[in-house]
């Protein structure tokens, strides 16, 4: 590994020799490796789509690093194949072993307590080899409780642990519910909604006692689940009805996010959440957070194209800086543009905010799913069976690596009483950094309805009245006249320079202020 790093960073600095400048291009820092995507023969929409007769249809639903240093991956065919390989550069001995099947949709894979778990359509479900032989012999129903009513879109996803070693999972909204499917339905006695028992809710699960724990509800396509550094647990959301764009969440017990079909399941004896007995429509998110007290804002906000249009899983870095500058934050991947974004998360009185950032596209496929390994760098699994995305396969394997070289970026977006704090990956140029024409920076919302997503709307222009470096030119204080909570405030830095003359690799930031931070006195 050491060896392919150097080799990187040589081939890089060869290509810059004549160049006065760092070059722009993330292939620079963060290089893709191929493992396994053949190219798509027909569109995937197509009925008539279906994997090469000669390959494995390598759809990633799930991965999970074994101890050993092996690659388990669940496919949307329904196996876990454990691969060997993968770690390689270039990976050309990759070997394929089919560990389990008959499956139905496992959308994610977990190594826990010696075994695999996996969350079918129907229940979370333990897979083992008893007798040592390679391949499964033991499917054991570890939790189940959620309702089914047979739509398509009831899409169930897991598990994960949190920092605590509780185990979750997540569960989709059924979509336009009609003729039979209506019959497995519960129905909210006040507010009328009807959903299968569950959907659209974050759930725990007591292994001991193969019990589902209802904690969070609201959710419409909740397809990524993961842990922050502190060990809270998060889930992202995709645009549609009632979601006005894509989103990252903090799951915690009574949290209602905001899609209210969830509220079917309200009046179940386990049910955390209660009293709601009217949902706002066609209103300014803000104004609809004022009139629905049981309902909490995303940490972050996606803004729609500009940071993807299907968000999906979340892996965070825990490499300690294995894979470079940001360490501590989290990368969520994308569907429809077959990329994945950064994220860094603060606490302000108490609750989560953040911002996101871009940081690579130009994979081969839809980004299902993310896995970190032991070496710091991240695999993609990759399906877009149902839906088009971007990229020239329609499922496979990739690695995204770190050549070792630090891109200028914005690492961090920090929310102040006045303004925003912004450090940076390398020093900047102390008179670009300084100069307030560098930035430019306004900030909207959304409309929380019950139509499919939302434009951006009370969009206002803001004023940087300043812009103060710090002594070791890695950070910058703007200060901003007009900032408002429960807003996106997206930031342009297209103006700003690293001390050696070069611009930022992404200079786009979205940051979503749920909280304005209190000013800090010289007492505290």
């Amino acid at each position: 590994m050491f060896l392919w790093r150097v080799l990187l960073v040589v081939i890089v600095l060869a290509g810059l020799f004549e160049k006065s400048v760092i070059a722009e291009d993330v292939d620079d820092y963060y290089p893709i490796v191929s493992i396994f995507t053949p190219e798509s023969r027909t569109e995937s929409r197509s009925k008539n789509w279906k994997p090469a007769p000669d390959g494995l249809p390598l759809e990633v639903s799930g991965m999970t690093q074994l101890p050993d240093g092996r690659l388990a991956v669940a496919i949307r065919k329904g196996e876990i194949w454990i691969l060997d390989g993968v770690s390689d550069v270039p990976p050309d001995n990759v070997t394929y072993h089919k560990f389990a099947s008959g499956l139905h949709e496992p959308l994610g894979l977990l190594w826990h307590d010696d075994s695999f778990y996996t969350v079918q359509r129907s229940e979370l479900t333990r897979v083992r080899d008893r007798d040592g032989d390679g391949i499964a012999d033991d499917y054991e129903t570890a939790a189940t409780g959620w309702g089914l009513t047979g739509h398509y879109h009831e899409y169930a996803y897991g598990p994960e642990l949190d920092g605590q070693g509780n185990i979750w999972l997540t569960l989709n909204i059924g979509l336009g519910l009609k003729g039979d499917q209506l019959s497995r339905t519960i129905q909210d006695p006040t507010l009328g909604y009807r959903q299968a028992r569950w959907r659209g809710w974050g759930m725990q699960v007591d292994l001991d006692n193969r019990k589902l724990i209802p904690i969070c509800a609201g959710m419409r396509s909740p397809s990524g689940i993961g842990s922050n550094a502190d060990g809270d647990m998060f889930y992202t959301d995709q645009q549609g009805n009632w979601v006005a764009t894509n989103s990252l969440h903090h799951m915690r017990k009574g949290a209602f996010f905001h899609h209210p079909e969830a509220l079917a399941s309200m009046s179940e004896p386990d049910s955390p959440i209660h009293g709601i007995e009217s949902v706002p429509n066609g209103v300014p998110f803000p104004t609809a957070l004022k009139n629905f007290s049981q309902m909490v804002p995303p940490a972050v906000w996606f803004p729609y194209k500009k940071v993807g249009q299907s968000v999906t899983d979340i892996v965070l870095d825990s490499s300690g800086g294995k894979f470079g500058p940001f360490s501590g934050q989290l990368f969520v991947g994308e569907f429809t543009l077959a990329s994945i974004h950064r994220v860094f998360l603060e606490k302000v009185d108490g609750e989560y905010q953040g911002a996101c950032f871009p940081f690579r596209d130009g994979m081969a496929s839809a980004v299902l799913r993310l896995q970190q390994a032991s070496d710091g760098s991240l695999f993609a699994g990759l399906s877009n069976r149902g839906w088009s995305s971007l990229g020239t396969a329609s499922y496979g394997l990739q690695r995204v690596m770190w050549s070792g070289r630090v891109p200028f970026e914005i690492q961090e977006m920090s929310a102040l009483n006045d303004g925003f704090r912004l450090t940076f990956t390398k020093e900047v140029d102390p008179e670009t950094a300084a100069d307030v024409s560098s930035y430019a920076m306004n900030s909207y919302t959304y409309l929380y309805q019950a139509s499919y997503g939302s434009e951006e709307i009370q969009n206002r222009e803001l004023t940087i009245t300043s812009a103060d470096v710090s002594e070791d030119r890695l950070s910058v204080k703007l200060t901003v006249k007009g900032m408002r909570e429960l807003f996106v405030h997206e930031l342009t830095a297209r103006g700003v320079r690293s001390a050696d003359g070069a611009p930022l690799l992404h200079p786009d930031a979205y940051y979503t202020l749920n909280r304005i931070p209190k000013a800090i006195t010289r007492d505290q």
